[in-house]
């Protein structure tokens, strides 16, 4: 690899605001914030989804009332 053309890879960590879960990771993403976590000053990316709060990976999905598409369909292709 070239020396001098790659952004630092450091431990960041995540606080995802929907659940207000927080993990360690690592980034190159840049940030002014940082948060003590398990005894160390790390930078802090704030996310607004994570795997703790996303509903594929929690399994608790929303559900979606089907009776308007159903009314919508039958009256779309309503045989006469």
């Amino acid at each position: 690899m070239k020396q001098g053309i790659h952004p630092e890879y450091k431990e960041v960590v995540f606080w995802d605001l929907t659940s207000d879960e927080k993990f360690l990771s690592r980034s190159s993403a840049e940030t002014k914030e940082t948060i003590e976590f398990e005894g160390e000053t790390y930078p802090l990316i704030k996310v607004e989804i994570s795997s703790a709060s996303h509903p594929f990976y929690t399994g608790k999905k929303s559900t979606v009332s089907r009776a308007g598409r159903v009314e919508r369909f039958n009256k779309k292709y309503k045989r006469s």
